[in-house]
C-alpha cells in the first residue's frame, strides 16, 4: 500500500474548482484543523456522482494540492486505465477480507509520515448499508490522530469540512457525535441510506 508524498495536482486552483462548483450550483464551507496528520471520513455516499463532485470540492478547498494524502477505495477499483486513475489520484486499495490487517497497515503508515490526510468513506458501498465499518475509527485511535467529518450534502448542494473528533478510544461513547453531524446531511439518493451504526 502506498500513499502520495506529495500533491499531484500541480499548483492550487481553487478558483477553477469553484467556478465548476459555481457552474453546477454548488459551494464548499469549512476548513481542515490545523494538524499534521488525520483521518477524513466522508459521508453519505450513494452515487457515483459523490466521487466526482467530491474531488472537485477537494481541489476548491485546496485539500489535494496542501496536503499528502491517500484514499482508501475497494481493490476492485484498481484495474486498468480506472485503476491507474485511482493511483494518480492518491488511491490506496484495500481488501476488504482482512480489516485488522488493514488497520495495522494504515497505522504503520502513519506513524511513517510527518504529514498524512487519509480519506475514507465509512459506509462502504452505495448501496443502502445496515451498519457503517469502523476501519477509519480504529485507524485513528492507533495512529493517534483527530478524526475530520466531511460532507456532500445534495440538499443545500454544499461539500465541506464540518467537526473535528478526537476519539476517545470508546467507540460507542464518541458514535453520537458522528451520528447528530450527519443526521441532517441529504444523501443524493437518501433511500439508500439508513440509521448510522457501526460494526465493531
Amino acid at each position: 500500500m502506498t500513499t502520495h508524498d506529495r500533491p499531484r495536482f500541480g499548483p492550487p486552483r481553487p478558483g477553477i474548482a469553484n467556478l465548476l462548483l459555481k457552474l453546477i450550483g454548488w459551494q464548499v464551507q469549512g476548513s481542515l484543523p490545523n494538524v499534521p496528520k488525520l483521518v477524513l471520513i466522508v459521508a453519505p455516499h450513494t452515487s457515483n456522482w459523490d466521487f466526482l463532485i467530491g474531488l472537485v470540492c477537494a481541489y476548491a478547498l485546496g485539500l489535494l494540492s496542501t496536503w499528502p494524502y491517500g484514499v482508501m477505495a475497494k481493490s476492485t477499483l484498481f484495474k486498468g486505465w480506472f485503476g491507474k486513475f485511482m493511483r494518480w489520484i492518491g488511491g490506496v486499495p484495500i481488501d476488504r477480507s482482512s480489516p485488522q490487517n488493514l488497520v495495522g497497515q494504515m497505522v504503520d503508515i502513519f506513524k511513517q509520515r510527518d504529514r498524512l490526510m487519509l480519506v475514507i468513506t465509512p459506509e462502504g458501498t452505495r448501496k443502502r448499508a445496515g451498519y457503517w465499518k469502523s476501519g477509519f475509527y480504529h485507524i485513528a485511535v492507533g495512529a493517534g490522530v483527530p478524526i475530520v467529518l466531511a460532507y456532500l450534502d445534495y440538499k443545500s448542494k454544499t461539500g465541506g469540512i464540518g467537526p473535528t473528533l478526537h476519539p476517545s478510544g470508546n467507540l460507542e461513547t464518541d458514535a453520537p457525535v458522528i451520528q447528530e453531524f450527519y443526521a441532517h446531511i441529504t444523501a443524493k439518493h437518501p433511500l439508500k441510506t439508513g440509521e448510522i451504526r457501526f460494526k465493531t
